[in-house]
């Protein structure tokens, strides 16, 4: 018996675990996107750590992203230039 434990792909952001097993089956209530799917299977540190726990349908990499995460995501890109001009000017200013 091997100890574990599990979590969401939302709590494994921004973490490189050693040993990954990856259940990217359809959930039962709920549906996944291309931002979870990328999400659980980055956070190994290589294809020989990282193991799918079952088959899974391949339609769901061929999907398109969200609107909304689309619309999100250029938000903050808009967000990130306004800050980095906003910056320069500081910085020119004094």
């Amino acid at each position: 018996m091997t100890a574990a434990y599990a979590f969401t792909d939302y709590r494994s952001q921004d973490q490189t675990i050693s040993y990954v097993l990856v259940d990217i089956a359809r959930p039962p209530s709920g549906t996944l996107n291309l931002f979870n799917l990328y999400v659980a299977l980055s956070r190994s540190s290589g294809r020989d750590t990282i193991h799918l726990l079952r088959d899974f349908d391949e339609r769901l990499f061929l999907s398109a992203h969200s609107a909304d995460l689309v619309a999100e995501d250029d938000c903050l890109h808009l967000l990130d230039e306004e800050t980095r001009k906003w910056w320069v000017q500081v910085a020119t200013d004094n």
